[in-house]
């Protein structure tokens, strides 16, 4: 009964706040209140709650006879997905719904750049338009807390003022294109091991200071219109019925006017979610309609209760021009402006982690090069069980060197290992794959061994193609570990023997183990799952048409054990269950009935995973603790030198402000992500070793200057104090550390706070 009450003075206190004009971005969203309460009055209890679960598998209910249409929802974050039958997630077989793949998550956040996630949002926008969605399911943006997340690749870095910042311009990019963003998975959605059940239990100062922070960013400055709560547990409340996340951050706090959406299986129950926040059950009716009506006869809920929840999903209505059946999925998805954005994302996104001798780019004098490993082939945009993109087309790191290298040059190819293909989606194929691994672990395949070798004899350069894939990489689980699969090691051990001239490009959305593969490779390119022109912009860095500027958006440790959760214990978890997900709607997988899905659902674990870490998720641990890492946050090397000019700095009240000098010391235009850490000296409150605060994206021309400001809000530099429960500022002196990575401090500066 307090939650209730605590929920019910909440809502009078929203609605009396919203007849005070509200220019904030969430503010916007309750201009049509007054309309909005006119339809509410004229609508009957039955019709407000078919409002409150979906109608279809990726739509819920509008109001036909008022002219109120069906919200329609696209899987995302990274394309829109091809549309799917009615009630499932198997294809309509449709010719127009092809559209841009999109560089994933990682990938974008390995471009460090603010205005590219902007880019990218409106390239999503546009194409969702096209196809007359309403809501993206998407971005995806919860910290990179363990290296083997089977989201890795969808979110955006271990860091939260980067993910932060890109979150609020992918949001901006797609709203201002007319589709609202749903952005999720709020919150502290770190694992996909017992995602269904797990209870992530983390101290207020951590959830606040790291795990909220990209949400919150895209919320109040941005104005995301949805948000989806996760499917796990925060601190023994799931996240679709979680009053302290819900209604009193979200609602309460940052003052969130639009809907929540849960996601797909993940509502609980009837009376937590509708007392404690959630607008959307998906998919089905079974706790958000007709256990809502009758608890309303029986005085459990009130129809003003469901009033507010339609109220909050009509403001997102209202706000989102619905896009008519007859002019939606007229043209093709996939546009050339959204392709070329595509393109450009690529282009910074892909990070250069060694360099030795100076091997890439690609001599002028090369005529055969030896591209080995099936990664150079095998196509990202779909795979394992996560959201993929039905692409208008994809070129492939094998494709974009050809065509890239023209007629003079001779370019030989190799698969060098197989495949591991993962789960079976569907039926299995007829004839086994001779490229086909059976175990993630088995070794190198002589064969295709030798073949290799061969080639790599014979060629001036060996570009070796590794990695994962995602099937490696996929929501439902977490990579056992983060070795290369499939003897890839063994392969680039003997090509190296064969020819020095050794390229390695690593193909994945995660780190990867590169212990036995550093020392044998004198270059080594992270590439990403870099979308449909990946191959296009992958080639021009190799051949040096552009000079490689990506940084990592998280730490490669040397070995999975050094990274936190891991030291710490805290993951993996002893106990196992099976995937939510698949048991409700992958009939196809699991070969279960559905009453043999209901009863393992029913037992499924309750496990519970502890953030002792705390604040020290990636760098901050490795830097904390003194652990040397295999390739540091922020990382990545170009063709050029840069200089970094004395810093100069100053506080105000409220901002910290920096300015220095940057050269581009080279002989090619390059780009540089200059990147400005803080560290705390005599702190009584507990900090990390430093902390990322600012950073930006530098064009400079070949010999250029610029002059660089960066700016440090001091909202930013504050900490939650858990005895106050508030944000609290601790004065003194701020250590300011410009540099190219985490590890690689150029200049420092003192303020005092």
């Amino acid at each position: 009964m307090h939650k209730l009450l605590t929920f019910l003075s909440g809502a009078a206190l929203l609605l009396s706040a919203c007849a005070r004009p509200d220019t904030t971005p969430q503010g916007r969203l309750a201009v049509n209140d007054k309309k909005i309460d006119a339809v509410i009055a004229q609508m009957t209890l039955e019709e407000k709650v078919a409002m409150l679960h979906s109608k279809t598998n990726m739509s819920s209910a509008g109001v036909p006879r008022l002219g109120i249409p069906d919200m329609q929802y696209a899987d995302g974050p990274f394309g829109i997905r091809e549309e799917g039958v009615p009630n499932g997630f198997q294809s309509a077989g449709w010719q127009l719904d092809s559209a841009t793949y999109f560089p994933t998550g990682s990938a974008l956040a390995a471009t460090w750049s603010e205005d590219l996630a902007r880019l990218y949002g409106k390239g999503m926008g546009i194409e969702a338009r096209l196809r007359g969605k309403d809501v993206i399911l998407g971005p995806a943006v919860n910290i990179q807390r363990l290296p083997v997340g089977g989201r890795t690749y969808e979110y955006l870095s271990e860091d939260p003022i980067l993910s932060a910042a890109l979150a609020l311009r992918y949001t901006e990019g797609v709203q201002e294109q007319g589709t609202a963003v749903c952005i999720k998975h709020f919150a502290v959605n770190n694992q996909e091991t017992n995602r269904g059940s797990v209870d992530a239990q983390v101290d207020e100062r951590t959830l606040r200071e790291i795990y909220l922070k990209p949400f919150e960013r895209a919320i109040v400055e941005g104005g995301a219109m949805s948000v989806m709560p996760a499917y796990n547990k925060v601190n023994g409340d799931y996240c679709s019925e979680n009053e302290h996340l819900l209604n009193e951050i979200l609602r309460g706090e940052w003052g969130f006017k639009g809907m929540t959406v849960s996601d797909w299986g993940g509502t609980h129950s009837t009376m937590g979610a509708m007392l404690h926040g959630l607008n959307v059950q998906m998919t089905g009716d079974t706790y958000l309609g007709p256990p809502v009506i009758d608890s309303i006869k029986t005085g459990a809920l009130t129809e003003k209760l469901v009033d507010e929840k339609v109220r909050q999903i009509l403001r997102v209505r209202y706000a989102i021009e619905s896009v008519p059946a007859d002019v939606a999925n007229t043209k093709m998805t996939s546009q050339p402006e959204c392709q070329d954005i595509a393109r450009q994302v690529a282009e910074k996104s892909i990070v250069l982690l060694k360099n030795e001798g100076g091997i890439l780019p690609l001599a002028k004098d090369v005529k055969k090069i030896a591209v080995i490993g099936q990664n150079a082939v095998l196509k990202t945009q779909s795979g394992g069980m996560g959201a993929g993109v039905k692409a208008l087309y994809e070129v492939t790191p094998l494709d974009g060197i050809r065509k890239r290298a023209g007629d003079g040059v001779q370019v030989l190819y190799a698969p060098g290992y197989k495949n591991f293909p993962g789960r079976r989606w569907g039926p299995a194929p007829a004839k086994p794959n001779p490229l086909e691994a059976a175990a993630i672990d088995e070794g190198a395949d002589k064969k295709l061994l030798a073949e290799a070798v061969k080639l790599a004899k014979q060629a001036d350069i060996v570009i070796f193609f590794g990695g994962t894939n995602k099937s490696i990489e996929t929501e439902g689980s977490d990579r056992s570990s983060i070795d290369l699969p499939t003897g890839q090691n063994e392969v680039v051990k003997a090509l190296y023997a064969a020819n020095k001239n050794l390229v390695t490009v690593l193909i994945s959305g995660g780190p990867t183990d590169l212990r036995q593969l550093e020392p044998v490779s004198p270059a080594i390119v992270q590439g990403w799952w870099n979308g449909t022109e990946g191959g296009t912009a992958l080639a021009e860095v190799l051949f040096g048409d552009i000079a490689p500027s990506g940084k990592l958006p998280f730490t490669f440790p040397a070995k999975l054990e050094d990274s936190p959760a891991f030291a710490m214990g805290n993951f993996p978890d002893k106990t196992q269950g099976g995937d939510l997900f698949t048991l409700m709607y992958r009939a196809d997988a699991t070969r279960m009935t559905r009453e043999e899905r209901q009863k393992m659902l029913d037992a499924m674990p309750k496990p519970v995973s502890k953030y002792t870490e705390g604040q020290l998720v990636g760098y901050r641990w490795f830097d904390t603790k003194g652990v040397k890492p295999m390739y540091a946050f922020g990382h990545g090397l170009s063709y050029v030198e840069f200089a970094y000019g004395p810093l100069t700095a100053s506080a105000g009240a409220d901002a910290v402000q920096v300015s220095f000098d940057l050269t581009n010391k080279g002989q090619m235009d390059a780009d540089e992500v200059v990147q400005l850490y803080v560290a705390r000296p005599g702190a009584k409150v507990e900090w990390p070793a430093k902390e990322l605060k600012a950073f930006a994206r530098v064009t400079l021309k070949a010999g250029e200057t610029k002059a660089v400001s960066l700016t440090i809000p001091v909202k930013d530099l504050r900490y939650w104090n858990v005895d106050k429960n508030a944000w609290d500022l601790e004065h003194g002196t701020l250590q300011l550390l410009l540099g190219a990575a985490s590890d690689d401090i150029r200049q420092q500066a003192e303020v005092a706070i």
